[in-house]
């Protein structure tokens, strides 16, 4: 099934623009888009799992952080 969409001639020409030679319009929005949203997401884990993962985000940033604050004062 196809469905007709009205674009601003902007954005058409930027699609244009970014298109390969070998996929449709269809493709390239496809692509531009992306995958699933994060957004997609929020119904498969539960409030504890999300706390989980951000605890584990947080420690590897602290972690990143402080390995670049070493590697700085190496070179001060």
């Amino acid at each position: 099934m196809s469905h007709q969409i009205r674009l601003d001639d902007d954005v058409y020409e930027r699609i244009k623009a970014t298109k390969r030679d070998d996929e449709s319009f269809s493709d390239a929005v496809g692509r531009l888009i992306g995958g699933r949203s994060l957004r997609d997401l929020r119904d498969v884990f539960d409030g504890r799992e999300v706390a989980e993962m951000r605890d584990a985000i947080e420690t590897a940033d602290e972690r990143d952080r402080a390995e670049a604050r070493e590697v700085g004062e190496r070179f001060e």
